[in-house]
């Protein structure tokens, strides 16, 4: 589709259509839940390190694009004290930060309902790199990144705290063209529509149990497929229809979750009273993309390249893809010209 697009074009009984057709299970994934595949990171550590490590990706590529547009992978992040020390970290900045502002916006959320940090990578990195660098060794997120973006992706990252009575986000789609008014997103051509989600990956650790009375992420399956869907999840009509069939993951300490950013989603109510629901968001830009965030990638390769030989084989890979541009563009071709073929060198090789 190449033409242009009008808010007049969405139809709720088609995206109804294409919702309500469900995904059978994938191959490898060690269930269905409410539509959304589970995978078990014990069960499938094995792969990411041999010949299987491309079937695995392959599959979770087409769950994103083809199938349920979300998965989890359990289990995903075992070193439960590095996340605990990463949650005080957090927690210690939000605090700062609330002194220093009366409060910071939040998307699709009236301020003052979630504790957010913007670029809690580089906040996390600088003050406590050891920390950072055994958070972000993990081969499940550099996987993940890796199935949907390719291996040179940019990771930028925003923690998001809500607390017992925190409101529920509205529905949404998330950035690029998610972060637009209708009218904004109905300038874009339908084929640079299709595109957008191609350029982003949406991931969340969670920091703490999460059980669903805390208000995890509410999804609906099935919904990146709807092509007008960046003009729809303004409408009033479709938001009501995602109240009646969202579904809700919960999640445990250490589960990853992932999503396609094209996906129907918000934020849950937090009706608990005792559990202030801490994750941190993930999210991972194309390199051919902008991320949303300006990261000073070179202070924080400053702070960690010095930590790079505590690790090895895929966390060390995990940790490298991490930190540094592994794109050699936009740069300046006088002064960095390509070497040995039709590209300059990117930091990662360099580091490599």
């Amino acid at each position: 589709m190449t033409q242009r697009l009008s808010p007049s074009q969405i139809d709720l009984e088609a995206f109804k259509t294409v919702v309500e057709s469900p995904s059978p299970k994938p191959k490898l994934a060690a269930e269905m839940h409410l539509g959304i595949p589970l995978y078990a990171a014990a069960d499938l550590a094995a792969h990411l390190g041999d010949a299987r490590r491309a079937a695995l990706l392959d599959e979770w590529a087409d769950v994103l694009l083809n199938g349920a547009c979300v998965f989890a992978i359990k289990g995903a992040a075992k070193d439960r004290d590095s996340i605990d020390h990463a949650s005080r970290l957090f927690e210690r900045i939000i605090a700062q930060e609330r002194e220093s502002s009366a409060g910071s916006g939040d998307h699709f959320a009236a301020a003052g309902n979630n504790d957010r940090i913007w670029n809690s990578l580089e906040k996390h990195a600088l003050p406590d790199p050891q920390n950072f660098a055994t958070y972000y060794a993990n081969p499940w997120i550099d996987a993940a990144a890796e199935a949907w973006l390719g291996p040179r992706y940019q990771m930028t990252a925003q923690v998001n705290l809500v607390r017992p009575g925190g409101k529920a986000q509205r529905a949404h789609r998330d950035y690029h063209l998610g972060f637009m008014s209708q009218a904004q997103a109905a300038q874009w051509p339908a084929h640079a529509q299709a595109l957008s989600a191609s350029l982003t990956l949406q991931g969340a650790l969670a920091h703490v149990d999460m059980p669903l009375a805390s208000g995890p992420t509410r999804l609906l399956p099935q919904s990146q497929k709807y092509a007008l869907g960046y003009l729809a999840f303004h409408d009033p009509a479709f938001r009501d229809y995602f109240e009646t069939r969202c579904v809700q993951l919960s999640l445990s300490q250490g589960d990853l979750l992932w999503l396609n950013p094209a996906t129907f989603h918000a934020a849950g109510e937090n009706r608990t009273a005792d559990v202030a629901r801490l994750i941190n968001l993930f999210q991972v830009s194309s390199a051919f993309g902008r991320p949303m965030e300006a990261v000073n990638r070179a202070a924080i390769l400053a702070k960690v390249a010095p930590l790079l030989d505590q690790f090895e084989g895929l966390e060390r890979q995990a940790l490298v893809r991490t930190v540094a541009e592994g794109y050699a563009f936009p740069t300046d071709l006088d002064r960095n010209p390509p070497v040995d073929g039709l590209a300059p060198l990117s930091d990662q090789d360099r580091l490599l």
